[in-house]
């Protein structure tokens, strides 16, 4: 018996800085939006695009890190799961909304623009573990030949993390959480 799959991956932008809070048990979760482009061409040869707009939910650790790092205008990879709520508006109405609960994030973009300098990897496992895998810093090239390729050098991880953007505000009421 084959087993089922829901995987959703994204890349794009995001729209606006992400916003973190924090659960009545302690659990970080961070919202933010990611808009992924789509260019093609008519029949007439005139060009035409669209953006699809992609809710993004990150738990625990992931959702502390997309917090730190991730602000309008970063360029991102998602991987993870769709989820759809559905509630009941202050009108009695049943409303839905549909999101993907990120299990990884890459950074596609940088800081200096220069792509995969400060670009990094981040993954939630089911265990609330995480694992970072920063990007390796371009080679230059020797004037002298090698006999064996050098392996890519690794940039060790910054002494001091930088101060958070913006600090996470508590869940007050049910309305608030996005499950």
């Amino acid at each position: 018996m084959a087993k089922d799959l829901n995987k959703v991956q994204v890349t794009g932008r995001l729209g606006a800085n992400p916003e973190m809070r924090y659960t009545a048990q302690g659990s970080a979760v961070t919202n933010f939006r990611v808009a992924s482009n789509r260019t093609w061409k008519d029949r007439d040869g005139n060009p035409h695009e669209d953006t699809e707009w992609f809710r993004v939910v990150a738990w625990d650790k992931l959702g502390e890190i997309c917090n730190e790092y991730l602000t309008r205008g970063t360029h991102v990879y998602v991987e993870g799961r769709l989820q759809t709520r559905k509630w009941t508006d202050s009108e009695g109405n049943d409303r839905y909304t549909t999101e993907v609960v990120a299990q990884d994030m890459i950074i596609l973009s940088s800081k200096n623009g220069a792509r995969g300098q400060d670009a990094g990897s981040y993954s939630q496992n089911e265990g609330d573990d995480y694992q970072n895998e920063e990007a390796p810093e371009p080679q230059q090239q020797s004037q002298a030949p090698s006999r064996a390729p050098a392996a890519p050098a690794r940039r060790p991880a910054p002494a001091n993390q930088p101060a958070r953007r913006n600090q996470p505000q508590p869940i007050e009421n049910d309305d608030d959480i996005p499950f």
